[in-house]
């Protein structure tokens, strides 16, 4: 074959996104003959969405090569700058920043003003919004939206509006981000976007739409992104996170085995070179071991995943609940939550409420709770309202409030069976349960547990359906009148003599807490004084 047909060949593969024959025909050209700097450029997008990223960065080094031997800085500032992008995405951070710096000095030694400027801010914009500073990414991101639109530049105006929605979304704006969100992906999916940053975009986006408990727009994407990926067979890059948010979707709606199917396939195309996917699908599939009850080899997968460099909450701090371990828990989850940006911090704010609860700490769940509330915009977001409403739910229970805690748990499950999310929506009926019983009333107490306990072993949900023997046991073991959990620990140490100061220290909740309990619990028997309460727990075995 001649160089001139197969360079033809691996032209037109290149157009019609067949990523592995334009990488065969347009690598057999250059063997015969050495391709000129644009084919070399096709030549490494071909590489590296085939997952080949060391003849994908190679390639574009020669691109870059080539464009300065023939007095194209502008073509080279911009290889460098996507060769600084890559490495900078992958983890290589000094080298990605030597190519970023390389490609800023050749745009500023240039007399041709170019969209590569505001190309090369777009990295520097994701490291400082990666690294905390939203308001140094905020200024990178606005200045590369200008330069795009100035030079009418559909990757620069993608990336930067990619950018500024995040960066939104950080601030806690969450309509103002997702809105850019939405512009960013109308013009991929116009095509407008090639095919790399398009990429970008797509797995940002539902990965911020998460964040932002968005499943409307998560489950949207996601679809988008699988056709992008279909359209694309022998594509690698993406291929790998577009699995891992298919693995996401099916968990939310209790298609565990398929579930499963997609988190390995995730890990087989991160084992070919999606390399970014390595993490979640590692995490994913943690996830669907641990709700299964799985624990062994649920740590398998969070310490695989914490390998690779990020820590796995709040599956890890969760998995430590599961085990007993709930101080190790509470110290874990409370780190992960201190240092977390403020779109991390939601996702984790549910687990810290869980987990503050199983400790007793009161306090501090009712304050992840409180936040919670805050950021829900009502009825905007239905996946945030319901976390909200459960998390608020389980901590009015213990605070001894189950009237207002079950108007609350009962919109959660609501708003989470129009999700089509069975899981979550069984653990509401574990806590509907816990607040019928609060409030005397033990046939829907039995009735909320038995609905529970069918969804979870057809989920095979072992962990949680251990949850729901066992309330159903302790509502069958003993009489114990209309008071809480809570509520018969308290009495059981007024019971010990002991004063409300020293059973708030001993329960870690508040003397105001103790108080409240105290009233509940006199109005709720009808009993006059601690010496009252003292004795209707020996008649009742509480003591």
């Amino acid at each position: 074959m001649s160089s001139s047909v197969a360079l033809e060949r691996g032209r037109t593969a290149f157009g019609a996104h067949r990523w592995a024959d334009a990488f065969d025909a347009l690598l057999e050209a250059d063997r015969i003959e050495p391709l000129p700097a644009q084919d070399l450029e096709r030549l490494s997008t071909s590489a590296l969405l085939t997952g080949q990223e060391t003849v994908g960065v190679d390639m574009a080094t020669r691109a870059h090569e080539e464009f300065l031997a023939h007095g194209d800085s502008v073509a080279a500032a911009r290889c460098a700058a996507w060769i600084g992008m890559f490495l900078s995405i992958r983890g290589d951070v000094a080298q990605g920043g030597g190519w970023l710096a390389r490609g800023q000095r050749l745009v500023q030694e240039s007399v041709e003003a170019s969209s590569v400027a505001g190309l090369l801010l777009v990295p520097g914009g994701f490291g400082a919004l990666e690294g905390g500073d939203i308001e140094g990414a905020a200024r990178a991101f606005d200045a590369a939206w200008e330069v795009g639109v100035g030079f009418h530049d559909p990757d620069v105006l993608a990336l930067s509006q990619l950018g500024q929605g995040q960066v939104r979304i950080s601030r806690g704006q969450l309509s103002d981000g997702l809105a850019l969100l939405d512009e960013a992906m109308v013009a991929v999916t116009a095509g407008e976007v090639s095919p790399v940053p398009s990429g970008i975009i797509y797995c940002a986006v539902i990965g911020s739409c998460r964040m932002a408990f968005d499943l409307r727009r998560a489950q949207e994407w996601t679809t988008a992104l699988d056709h992008w990926c279909s359209d694309r067979p022998d594509m690698v890059l993406f291929s790998g996170m577009c699995q891992v948010h298919r693995a996401q979707l099916y968990t939310l709606h209790g298609a565990w085995n398929d579930a499963f199917s997609a988190a390995r396939a995730a890990q087989a195309r991160a084992r070919r070179g999606d390399w970014n996917a390595t993490f979640d699908a590692l995490y994913e599939e943690g996830e669907l071991h641990r709700l299964r009850g799985e624990v062994d080899a649920a740590a398998e997968c969070y310490r695989l995943a914490n390998e690779t460099g990020f820590e796995p909450e709040p599956g890890l701090a969760l998995l430590q609940l599961a085990r007993g371990d709930a101080r190790s828990a509470q110290s874990r989850i409370r780190r992960a939550v201190g240092g977390a940006d403020p779109a991390s911090r939601r996702r984790l704010l549910v687990a810290l409420v869980e987990i503050e609860l199983a400790v007793g700490d009161i306090t501090a769940a009712r304050a992840g709770a409180d936040e919670l509330v805050a950021i829900t915009p009502s009825g905007a977001m239905p996946m945030l309202e319901a976390i909200a409403n459960q998390c608020d739910g389980a901590v009015l229970i213990d605070e001894g409030d189950a009237g207002t805690a079950l108007t609350r748990i009962r919109r959660a499950w609501v708003l989470w069976q129009g999700l089509d999310a069975p899981y979550e929506a069984a653990r509401c009926r574990l806590l509907a349960a816990r607040a019928c019983r609060a409030l005397g009333d033990e046939d829907s107490a039995t009735m909320e547990l038995a609905a529970a306990r069918a969804a979870f072993a057809e989920l095979g949900a072992m962990a949680e359906l251990g949850v729901a023997d066992e309330l159903a046991l302790a509502g069958a073991a003993v009489v114990t009148g209309p008071l809480t959990a809570r509520e018969r620990e308290v009495v059981r140490l007024v019971s010990a003599g002991k004063t409300n100061k020293a059973i708030a220290a001993e329960l870690f909740i508040s003397e105001k807490t103790v108080a409240r309990h105290l009233s509940n619990i006199f109005a709720k028997l009808g009993l006059p004084s601690r010496a009252a309460a003292t004795a209707y727990a020996y008649e009742h075995g509480l003591v």
